[in-house]
């Protein structure tokens, strides 16, 4: 065990920055890598959803404490490895604002599928469809 304790089993967002940032550690790794990693590590226990995981990536990218590669993978950059003891915030109120930015983390979730799960990805379009739909409507 490293350091960092056990991230994974904790399930608020304070333990899911410090999982991410232990995951990061080793090398790049794409949201739905991520998942995947902590899912493994809790040994089926604990696998946080895409809405968790994308917009805390994202937060975390506007932070300039991680990186989106090239190849869609997120990855520290040397500002986070210099620091890595540092505090890191909580997060605020739920609002129409945070909703928003969880749905931008499921469409980075979904991108990921689609180069790497095609055929489930195939399978959930027509549902894609209709929670655009859905989103127009309220948007108009």
């Amino acid at each position: 065990m490293s350091h960092w304790g056990t991230p994974w089993v904790s399930h608020h967002r304070r333990g899911l920055r410090t999982a991410v940032l232990h995951l990061l550690g080793s090398g790049p790794k794409s949201g739905a890598e991520i998942m995947d990693a902590m899912e493994q590590v809790s040994r089926g226990f604990w696998r946080p959803s895409p809405g968790s995981v994308y917009p805390l990536l994202e937060e975390m990218a506007s932070e300039g404490v991680l990186h989106r590669n090239a190849d869609g993978r997120y990855a520290l950059t040397e500002a986070a490895r210099s620091q890595a003891g540092w505090p890191f915030g909580g997060f605020g109120p739920r609002n129409a604002q945070d909703a928003v930015r969880e749905l931008s983390g499921l469409v980075a979730f979904l991108e990921d599928l689609r180069n790497s799960q095609a055929k489930d990805f195939e399978s959930a379009k027509a549902a894609m469809k209709a929670a655009a739909q859905r989103l127009d409507n309220l948007a108009s």
